[in-house]
């Protein structure tokens, strides 16, 4: 028996668990950085946009390599 709205439940639940490697490993190259006390501090936005793409394209090696 198939309940309705399930599938779209570990959907989320798939998402989430996601979101949160993510997330982590943001942390863990913002560490490698030297970027993760003005991260805790003021959050993601006080980056510039230069250091943003640092992130962003170490994050992007790193999925790029897991798949």
């Amino acid at each position: 028996m198939i309940i309705k709205g399930e599938g779209k439940m570990n959907e989320r639940k798939s998402k989430k668990k996601q979101s949160d490697f993510i997330e982590e490993m943001k942390m863990e190259i913002a560490s490698e950085l030297g970027i993760i006390g003005q991260v805790q501090k003021d959050g993601w936005d006080s980056l510039s946009p230069r250091v943003s793409g640092k992130l962003g394209g170490k994050l992007s090696q790193r999925l790029k390599k897991m798949k």
